[in-house]
C-alpha cells in the first residue's frame, strides 16, 4: 500500500463545517434577506405614483385666485427609505440599495424578515384605495371631488408578487457564489 495525504480532504471538511455551523450561515441569510429588501424597494419606489405637491390658494390684488405650490411632490416616493413622515416630506432622497443595507434583520422561528414601512400617513390610501366625498371642494387641489371612490395603486402588492416569483432565482445565485466561496476556503 502507499502513502496518502488526507490533510486537503480534512481542511475541506473543515471548511464545510464551518460554513454549516458558523457564522458565514448566518450573514448568508441576512445577506439575502436585505438584497430582496433593496430589489422589493427598487421596485416599489419605482412604482409609487408623485403627487404634484400641495398648493395653497392665494387672492391677487386684483380679486383673482392663483395656485401657490408649497411644497413638492414625491413624499410618499421618499417615504420608503424615510424614518419619518417629516423626513420624506424634506426631500432627501436615499439609495434603496442603502437603505436595505441599513435595515434589521430579524430571526423568527427559522425564518429571516425585514420590515419595510413606509411612514408616510396617507401611504395605506393610495396603495388600496378610498373613499370620497364627491362634490367636496379641496382647497389643496382647487378643484372639488367627482368620484365616490379613488382606486388604489397596488404598488407594494404588486412588487411583492413580482418578487416572490424572482426570489428562489435569486437566492439560487447568491448561494451558488457563497457555496464557491466556502470550497475555495475564503
Amino acid at each position: 500500500m502507499g502513502k496518502s495525504d488526507f490533510s486537503q480532504l480534512k481542511a475541506f471538511q473543515k471548511r464545510l463545517e464551518k460554513a454549516a455551523n458558523g457564522q458565514q450561515k448566518q450573514q448568508f441569510y441576512e445577506d439575502c434577506a436585505r438584497e430582496l429588501a433593496a430589489r422589493f424597494l427598487a421596485k416599489v419606489i419605482k412604482r409609487t405614483p408623485v403627487g404634484k405637491g400641495t398648493f395653497e390658494t392665494v387672492v391677487l390684488g386684483n380679486g383673482k385666485n392663483k395656485q401657490k405650490r408649497i411644497s413638492q411632490g414625491g413624499v410618499l416616493r421618499r417615504g420608503w427609505t424615510a424614518k419619518t413622515e417629516a423626513e420624506a416630506e424634506s426631500g432627501g432622497t436615499v439609495n434603496s440599495l442603502q437603505y436595505a443595507q441599513s435595515l434589521k434583520v430579524d430571526k423568527v422561528g427559522r425564518n429571516y424578515q425585514i420590515t419595510i414601512t413606509n411612514p408616510v400617513s396617507y401611504a395605506s390610501y393610495v396603495e388600496f384605495g378610498h373613499r370620497q366625498e364627491p362634490g367636496r371642494f379641496v382647497q389643496a387641489i382647487g378643484k372639488r371631488l367627482k368620484a365616490g371612490w379613488v382606486k388604489g395603486q397596488f404598488m407594494m402588492t404588486i412588487s411583492e408578487k413580482e418578487l416572490q416569483s424572482q426570489a428562489p432565482g435569486i437566492i439560487k445565485r447568491k448561494f451558488e457564489v457563497f457555496l464557491r466561496e466556502v470550497l475555495d476556503g475564503k
